[in-house]
């Protein structure tokens, strides 16, 4: 978080003499921001092939929002670490292979340096934002007709997108399209529509499509990442599971779970529903298929045997619901002598469920069904199972758990023949009830929700029987279905009309006059070096909104911990903010914040959701594995970065890098004796020649002196510090310390003079050294001994 020191203000006292004006003061330059670069996970000096982590603090001085980046190029001697680098959240994370050309897909190998973008940072870094949804206008997708029931994405910016896949469209048919809902338009990414591919991969870059979907698409959301989609699928020889990856705009997936063909033939499938961390359709024998999201694969024994008679259609009208863990299903031939059924499948026995040893009808024979919806009590317990059927006379039957007959809705029970009947949204309104928002079309009608509150067992109150929209494109929608979005609190719906609008639950008003965001904030993910670098929460803020157009008293705020636990907290003040302090980090190290705001107006709507806590500057990370190549003496990483403040570059942090065993120089000592007639060659660069030996009587020739010559050699692979010539017998010879590279050598000249002795002299050397950044207290290295002699009459006795 940016902090401001205040100075001391002293007062000025001016003495009673003339008055001498003052001199301006000039107002003080602007701070830029700054970086702060530090390295962890490794002694100093490190070692060959040693992890080093590098951490970059970001103290941000903006004054202004703006775009930020930090970028950090991995330095010589090191190797990027695959799946390392961390950015604070709000952060986008982008790497290169080549120092210039950043992408947001880290390649697989080469990476040259990292880099982390903000695009609204400032003026406080310690802070996460979330866009507000504005009140959604009617949309016109490029559905074809056939857009079907909308799958909503909050990105981690808090940008509201509305995804869709067309229903009962050929493989090679365009059927994914993604709507940012702030702007009405595509999401970035384009062209949209796209196909759908088995194979994993972004979508539209696999070739042509290869999978077809059903005529009911229900999908499921994945536990552990909702921003993945599974969805029934077709291919040209199987029914399966298909996944969409909403966050990476990418196919993730095709399992086949059943083969096309065979009798009574597979040839389509219903679904899919999720009970137990496993997802079920129904084909259009009246077979079970089973598919396990944890380990990506079918259930064994699947498919199970049918709870529903075989229909001969090209597609499987009806539809799938979980009632208490329990998985119902509806499926009809419409035009034949077949009665619309509904049965039940128990995941438990992997059989038909108890009292459901046949499937209950839900209609006269002929009536189609494209529905199966969970029925509820006044208490809000799910307890059984409708499905409203479509023909000459339209009828809607509900079963409880054991099979007996359950009150029908009224609403549905009183539609006239030949309206379609679509799964329903479910809704828990402000005061508990939950309602079901039943879509329909055709039989007269253009488009309308049917809401039934199963709370009170009636229609909901304060709607009418029939919620048309006749402010979305004239109230021809002929509805699908529609999808809840708690931040804001609307309904998102869309049709065969390929119109994609908001609906207000409450009032039934399109469009939907109110907003709302959701930000998650860890502040523990603001820093990545394991230090205690966070104070405590702040606050909550609407940002972009003006007070006045907001009824906060018909608004609400809610915070959750990340076990779903509510926080109390104070609620809106009058500003739109909301006092955080009070929330403790150590018991909710994670919190979510969302907003549900009612507006008076939907005109000239903008803002964001802004969640903030006290700490200090985030961290960008990344680790390397420093090489193991024994040349590599040292590495050295600097960060640059820029944002609304100027550019500016962080502290260079450079890392010794000691030598291991494989690395331990080859240090050799020659100890020699000149035996020159004249003693100007025997000094430095002096000719010589050298040997081990002097010849006999050679010391009375040279006066009776002896000139030593001593080479000292580092064959490497690395160099050698502290090195000590250590001389047995002449001391003039004892020279250091020095330094010494791999590869270099050094000499050292000295004499012993004035020799009386007529011995022979035996004279020997060694050199003590260090390798290059040894850890401190590391006993120096010994050569061994060399030796010359010199002679001198008597040398031969």
């Amino acid at each position: 978080m940016r902090r401001r020191m205040l100075g001391a203000v002293l007062p000025l006292v001016l003495a009673a003499t003339a008055a001498v004006p003052l001199p301006a003061a000039a107002d003080p330059a602007p701070a830029v921001s700054a970086l702060t670069k530090s390295v962890q996970g490794t002694g100093s000096p490190a070692a060959h092939g040693a992890t080093a982590n590098w951490v970059v603090g970001y103290e941000d001085h903006a004054t202004t929002t703006g775009t930020a980046t930090i970028t950090d190029a991995v330095g010589a001697g090191q190797a990027y670490q695959s799946g390392s680098l961390h950015v604070p959240p709000g952060w986008t994370p982008q790497w290169s292979t080549e120092g210039s050309t950043f992408t947001g897909t880290e390649p697989a190998s080469g990476v040259t340096a990292v880099r982390g973008t903000n695009p609204a940072a400032g003026p406080d870094a310690t802070q996460l934002t979330g866009a507000l949804t504005p009140p959604v206008q009617a949309v016109t997708t490029p559905t074809g007709g056939d857009g079907y029931t909308p799958i909503l994405h909050r990105t981690p910016g808090g940008v509201l997108q509305a995804w869709n896949i067309y229903h009962h469209a050929g493989p090679t048919a365009p059927k994914v399209v993604c709507t940012e809902l702030a702007t009405g338009t595509h999401c970035p990414g384009g062209p949209w529509p796209k196909v759908l591919n088995t194979a994993p991969g972004p979508l539209g870059t696999l070739g042509a499509g290869d999978i077809a979907t059903t005529l009911i698409e229900q999908y499921v959301r994945d536990p552990a990442a909702p921003a993945k989609v599974y969805y029934p699928a077709l291919t040209a020889t199987s029914a399966g599971v298909g996944c969409l990856d909403m966050a990476a705009t990418a196919n993730c997936g095709y399992w086949p779970l059943a083969t096309l063909g065979g009798s009574p033939p597979v040839h389509n499938m219903a679904g899919l529903v999720e009970s137990g961390g496993s997802l079920y359709g129904v084909l259009s024998t009246g077979a079970v298929t089973c598919w396990t999201i944890a380990t990506q694969s079918a259930c064994a024994g699947q498919p199970y045997a049918p709870i529903l008679p075989a229909v001969n259609q090209t597609y499987v009208y009806g539809g799938m619901t979980v009632v208490a863990g329990k998985v119902f299903a509806s499926t009809s031939n419409p035009g034949s002598a077949l009665q619309p059924a509904l049965g039940c499948f128990d995941p438990a026995t992997a059989t038909a469920c108890a009292g459901w040893a046949s499937s209950r009808p839900t209609g006269p024979a002929g009536n189609h069904t494209y529905n199966a919806y969970t029925a509820f009590g006044t208490t809000g317990v799910p307890v059984g199972a409708c499905s409203s059927t479509t023909g000459g006379t339209n009828v809607t039957t509900c079963y409880a758990l054991d099979g007996s007959t359950l009150p029908a809705p009224p609403g549905a029970a009183a539609l006239t023949g030949g309206i379609y009947v679509f799964n329903p949204e479910v809704v828990t309104d402000a005061i508990g009830h939950v309602r079901s928002y039943l879509a329909i079309w055709n039989g007269g009608e253009a488009g309308a929700a049917v809401c039934h509150d199963w709370t009170t067992g009636a229609a909901c109150a304060g709607l009418p029987a029939r919620i048309t929209h006749p402010s979305v494109n004239g109230g021809v929608t002929r509805d699908y279905g529609y999808a809840y979005d708690p931040p804001s609190g609307c309904l998102f719906g869309l049709g065969d009309a390929g119109i994609l609008f908001s609906m207000d639950p409450a009032t039934g008003a399109s469009p939907c006059v109110r907003s709302g965001g959701q930000v998650t904030l860890r502040p523990g993910d603001f820093s990545c070096d394991g230090g205690s670098h966070v104070q405590g929460y702040t606050s909550a803020r609407l940002t972009g909104v003006d007070p006045a157009n907001v009824d906060f008293a018909a608004s609400r705020v809610t915070v959750v911990d990340s076990g779903g636990a509510v926080v109390p907290t104070p609620g809106f003040a009058p500003d739109g903010s909301v006092d955080l302090t009070g929330v403790s980090v150590a018991a909710h190290p994670s919190i979510t914040v969302t907003t549900t705001l009612v507006l008076h107006s939907a005109a000239g709507f903008s803002g964001a959701l802004v969640v903030d806590f006290a700490g200090d500057a985030p961290q960008l990370c990344f680790r390397t594995t420093i090489s193991a190549d024994c040349l590599v003496t040292s590495v050295a990483n600097t960060a640059t970065g820029t944002d609304s403040t100027g550019a500016f570059t962080s502290n260079t942090v450079t890392l010794p890098v000691a030598p291991g065993a494989s690395c331990t120089p080859k240090v050799t000592v020659q100890k020699e004796i000149c035996t020159a007639v004249h003693p100007a060659q025997c000094g430095p660069g002096g000719a010589g020649p050298w040997a081990k030996q002097a010849p006999v009587g050679l010391l009375g020739v040279l006066a009776a002196s002896a000139y030593w010559r001593i080479t000292v050699t580092n064959e490497g692979p690395v160099g050698i510090t502290s090195a000590q010539v250590v001389d047995s017998v002449e001391p003039s010879c004892q020279t250091g310390p020095f330094t010494l590279a791999a590869g270099q050598s050094k000499q050292v000249h000295c004499a012993t003079y004035a020799l009386l002795n007529l011995f022979p002299i035996t004279n020997k050397a060694k050199v003590t050294y260090l390798p290059v950044n040894v850890p401190p207290g590391t006993p120096p290295s010994t050569t061994d001994w060399s030796s010359a002699k010199a002679c001198s009459l008597l040398c031969v006795l």
